[in-house]
C-alpha cells in the first residue's frame, strides 16, 4: 500500500534551538509526526544523531561549533530545496551562528522559522537524561552549553514554547500553528 505524500515544490527548515536537555528534539518529534500524518515528507536533523553519524569528529569549541552547524545547514538546505520539511533540533548556543544558518538557507529563497526552546539551566540540570550536567558540574566536560559556555537566547525567534510550564502537546501545538500562519502548510 502507497502513503499519499504532499509534493511541493520548496520544503523549509524549523530550527529547534535551547539548553541541552530543554526538550528540543522532543518537540520536533511531536511536529515531525504531525506534519508526516497530513502528509508531508519530513527529516529530522537530531544533533545526537548527526554527530555519531555524518559529524563524528565535531567539537565543542565555538569555531568548532561554527563549522558543525554549517554543515547541517547546507544539509537542511539541499533536503528542503528538493520539497522536504527539515527539522533541525540543535542547541546551537551562538546568535551569530544562528544567524549565518539562516542566511545560508534564506539565500536560496527557503523558509528558515527559528523555535526557541525555552526551559530554565536548572531544569535542565535537574531533567539530565544523559548526565552529561552531571559531568560538567564536576569539571569533566568542557565547552558545556548553560554551565562552562554561554547560551544566548534568540532576540526575535518566531516561536517560543516554554517546556517547562508547557506540556509537549501544547508546544507542538505552537508550532504547527505558527508554522500554519506562515502558509507553509495547509
Amino acid at each position: 500500500m502507497s502513503e499519499l505524500v504532499k509534493c511541493i515544490d520548496k520544503g523549509f527548515v524549523l530550527w529547534f534551538t535551547g539548553l541541552p536537555a530543554s526538550g528540543k528534539t522532543t518537540v520536533a518529534r511531536g511536529v515531525a509526526e504531525v506534519l508526516k500524518s497530513m502528509g508531508y515528507r519530513v527529516e529530522l536533523l537530531d544533533g545526537d544523531w548527526v554527530r555519531k553519524t555524518i559529524n563524528p569528529d565535531a567539537g565543542f569549541t565555538r569555531e568548532q561549533r561554527r563549522i558543525h552547524l554549517r554543515r547541517v545547514a547546507w544539509i537542511a538546505r539541499l533536503l528542503a530545496r528538493n520539497g522536504v520539511v527539515v527539522l533541525c533540533s540543535f542547541v546551537s548556543p551562538y546568535r551569530s551562528v544562528r544567524k549565518e544558518i539562516r542566511g545560508i538557507i534564506e539565500e536560496e529563497g527557503i523558509k528558515f522559522v527559528e523555535i526557541y526552546v525555552k526551559c530554565s539551566v536548572e531544569e535542565c540540570i535537574r531533567r539530565d537524561p544523559k548526565g552529561l550536567y552531571k559531568k560538567a558540574l564536576a569539571g569533566e566536560i568542557s565547552h558545556f552549553t548553560g554551565i562552562s559556555d554561554p547560551y544566548e537566547e534568540p532576540e526575535n525567534p518566531d516561536v517560543v514554547v516554554d517546556t517547562e510550564h508547557e506540556s509537549v502537546s501544547e508546544c507542538v501545538s505552537k508550532v504547527v500553528s505558527k508554522v500554519r500562519e506562515l502558509g507553509l502548510i495547509s
